[in-house]
């Protein structure tokens, strides 16, 4: 598993698991650049592990990618939507636009040396690459680099733009980007995400409001004159209590959670300020705006109740992934072309071993595709909520998933961190790479594909145009600079 034994081991691979002989010649062109690209996909993805910056923090992550964008020949566009790690780069002109989404922000907390057991990184960095976006970021870079270089070659037309999206973990950075217009004018959008099984992403995600509720009152001894004072808490547990008792009354397929993260100082100090944050989701974006207006009002009332003032902020919202089916056929497609990662047998072992230390059966990586069901959209919803979501609401959009952690071990943890800065991880990123390559090529010389794709996003959107479920005047707030 050490990184000097991998450039190695990934060109030795070559194109291994591919059915070329059911690929078009072009096809296999770009397989081969993107092939090319591995010692590259692995370098990248273990800086960005190193890094493992947090939301809106991620300014070496960013500037790496830039670099590597900008030395490639893309024009690059920085500081996108108010964000200085949000980046758009672009090659080529006209018709069909194709996007690729990139994601590299890692996870407060979960940060653990690359072994499969729990260590703290000797490097004291605290966070970690729970969701594998070092992987996600990696792969995106390098294949929309080996479609320009198959574009240049093959003097295939159209234009590819790499968004590089910071804050997917917080669920803010592509809302502030698709507020602001910057997947405007897109034919289409593809993306990946690592996983613990391979295979398209055909699963519902949940709409989702995050907003937090301050509430304030009056200081006073909690002992010698409470009558003086107007207690916040008292503010924040009688919201709670009235969103509790709403909880009878919501549908099966909402989800509502909160914690208070500024409760008071001390029992016999009468809080003047206390805070409150909750997320409310559902499969429908209509039923998340029902309950957080009940919501809202409950927190008035609660104000009321306790003779305290209160304000409301929301800090993000998003749809529920609204998921394009031909794209999401093509996709698959070219999955069974690439294959799966070929894990070696020391990667399976050392995947066991991660598996028995977080508590799971002891069945090393998945390698196998989990197929699209006929039935997907009968599928119930995971109960996680995506920004990826709102560009899907823009322009035809999918996505897949490429197993980089041991099957079952708990994602957003010491144990995912461990396992995406292994060259397991790795080899999950290179077959991403070519996936998302190949997929590529698909939209840019398939028209009637993305006609297919254009038809189906009309259908599920209704035709109507995308609207942020942020308020016009909101800016994204970024985080204090040390």
């Amino acid at each position: 598993m050490k990184l000097k034994l991998l450039t190695l081991l990934f060109m030795l691979s070559g194109i291994c698991g591919v059915q070329a002989q059911k690929m078009s010649r072009l096809k296999q062109a770009a397989l081969k650049e993107a092939a090319a690209l591995e010692p590259q996909v692995t370098k990248l993805s273990q800086e960005l592990w190193n890094y493992s910056e947090t939301a809106l923090k991620e300014a070496k992550s960013a500037k790496l990618l830039i670099d590597v964008l900008k030395k490639e020949g893309f024009k690059l566009e920085e500081n996108v939507a108010g964000m200085p790690t949000a980046f758009v780069a672009t090659f080529g002109s006209g018709k069909p636009v194709i996007g690729i989404l990139a994601e590299f922000d890692a996870l407060p907390g979960v940060g653990n040396e690359p072994v499969p057991y729990k260590k703290k990184r000797a490097d004291g960095v605290m966070s970690g690459q729970g969701c594998g976006h070092n992987l996600f970021g990696s792969a995106s870079v390098n294949a929309a680099i080996a479609l320009k270089r198959t574009m240049s070659k093959r003097k295939i037309k159209g234009t590819i733009k790499l968004f590089g999206t910071p804050a997917e973990e917080t669920v803010v950075g592509k809302v502030y980007m698709a507020k602001d217009g910057v997947f405007n004018g897109l034919d289409a959008v593809i993306e990946w995400h690592p996983a613990t099984t391979n295979g398209v992403n055909f699963g519902k995600s949940l709409a989702m409001n995050n907003f937090e509720v301050e509430f304030f009152g009056q200081s006073a001894h909690g002992a010698a004159d409470p009558w003086n004072g107007r207690s916040a808490l008292d503010g924040v547990e009688m919201m709670n209590y009235g969103v509790n008792l709403m909880r009878e009354h919501v549908y099966p397929t909402t989800r509502i959670h909160y914690v208070i993260p500024n409760g008071g100082g001390a029992p016999n100090v009468v809080p003047d300020y206390a805070k409150v944050w909750y997320f409310v989701r559902d499969t429908s974006r209509a039923n998340v705006e029902k309950f957080y207006q009940r919501i809202q009002q409950i927190a008035k009332g609660a104000s009321i109740a306790t003779n305290t003032t209160y304000k409301l902020r929301l800090i993000t919202g998003v749809h529920s992934y609204n998921r394009n089916e031909p794209m999401m056929k093509a996709i698959e497609q070219n999955i069974m072309l690439v294959g799966t990662p070929k894990f070696t047998t020391e990667e399976q072992a050392w995947g066991k071993q991660l598996q028995k230390a977080a508590g799971k059966k002891e069945l090393g990586f998945k390698t196998d595709i989990k197929k699209m069901p006929k039935d997907w959209k009968k599928v119930l919803p995971s109960g996680g909520s995506t920004d990826v979501a709102e560009v899907s609401f823009i322009t035809p959009t999918a996505g897949f998933g490429v197993a980089t952690a041991p099957f079952g071990v708990p994602w957003h943890s010491w144990a995912t961190s461990s396992s995406h800065g292994t060259s397991a991880g790795y080899r999950g990123a290179l077959v991403a790479t070519k996936v998302l390559t190949l997929t590529g090529i698909d939209l840019l010389t398939d028209r009637k594909l993305l006609e297919a794709a254009k038809a189906d996003f009309k259908k599920s959107t209704g035709g109507k145009a995308y609207k942020s479920p942020l308020p016009v005047d909101q800016k994204v707030i970024l985080p204090k600079q040390k």
